[in-house]
């Protein structure tokens, strides 16, 4: 199941597909980006945009991600 959250306080979006396991790593993947990672299929399961509403801030687009998403369905 997908799962996203923004915390307006800490200005930080969370996305996840599935709920947060122990095994999974966390990867920095850019400015502000952290990827949430099977360690076994080396699948992203989530990622974490920190000063989400920052990153268009000035912009004419949406800054983009240090990486993409596919579709597995």
């Amino acid at each position: 199941m997908m799962r996203y959250y923004y915390d307006k306080e800490a200005d930080v979006f969370y996305f996840s597909n599935g709920a947060p396991r122990a095994s999974d790593e966390t990867i920095e993947a850019g400015e502000n980006v952290l990827l949430r990672v099977n360690p076994r299929t080396k699948r992203i399961r989530g990622f974490t945009l920190i000063n989400a509403s920052r990153r268009a801030q000035g912009a004419k687009i949406p800054a983009p991600l240090p990486f993409s998403l596919v579709s597995t369905t």
